[in-house]
């Protein structure tokens, strides 16, 4: 896929949607939830700059939408460009619907990704061998997981146990540290790959309380799915490019 030219000039500010993706807990009391930030009207900004933007907002994605018709859009993590991932087409997704221009399918780099609603959930249905890797430790309890204090250093790590395997609940916490993040709080590109690990439905908690739900497809792919919310919409000042 052809990267967009750059346009003559970048313009001064753009609007910024912050949303809450994965969240768990119910519509009265959630708990958790992953910040994303995206961008619908600033196509055609040069990688380095919306490298540089997705630093300085610092969150664990940043979405640059290219194209809210077909979709077109790219993924930014604090230190890196992603050709897929969980939360951000998931909140996308939940977003464009809001403003009444959700396609039939998204289209990061890695290519087309399937979404619709069901609900309060936003699905996505992907490849999970497009998705980030992830070095995985599985252990015995719960409580193992939890009393972790973090990842290895340049290592992007996923550590996981049962919480009630009969049920398909899950407690998983993420480490992307080779992209710019100490600790992820929602990861759907990580819960891809534990679906297909798995073989099964699965409900995972993630973080201090975010969920993610988990299912098969059909011809090897995915679908995860989740709630999400609108946090915040404002003017951000660009960078000045180069």
């Amino acid at each position: 896929m052809s990267e967009t030219t750059a346009p003559a000039t970048v313009p001064e500010t753009a609007t910024l949607y912050v949303l809450s993706v994965f969240l768990g807990g119910d519509a009265s009391a959630p708990t958790g939830g992953n910040a994303l930030g995206v961008f619908l009207d600033a196509p055609g900004l040069p990688p380095a700059l919306r490298q540089r933007i997705a630093a300085d907002l610092g969150f664990s994605e940043t979405v640059f939408v290219e194209d809210a018709v077909t979709g077109r859009l790219h993924i930014h993590t604090p230190a890196v460009e992603l050709p897929l991932a969980g939360h951000p087409l998931v909140g996308t997704s939940w977003l464009l619907d809001r403003r009444g221009a959700r396609p039939a399918a998204l289209l990061p780099p890695a290519g087309a990704v399937p979404t619709w609603g069901d609900g309060d959930l936003t699905w996505i249905r992907a490849d999970p061998g497009t998705a980030p890797e992830f070095v995985v430790r599985r252990f015995d309890t719960v409580a193992e997981v939890d009393a972790l204090d973090g990842g290895a250093e340049g290592v992007n790590t996923r550590v996981w146990a049962w919480e009630d395997e009969e049920r398909g609940l899950v407690r998983v916490r993420v480490f992307p540290r080779a992209m710019g993040i100490d600790e992820d709080e929602a990861t759907g590109a990580a819960a891809l790959r534990l679906g297909t690990e798995l073989g099964r439905p699965l409900s995972i908690r993630q973080g201090v309380g975010s969920r993610i739900e988990v299912r098969p497809a059909p011809d090897g792919l995915m679908d995860v799915g989740g709630r999400t919310v609108a946090l915040e919409e404002r003017e951000y000042r660009l960078p000045v490019a180069g």
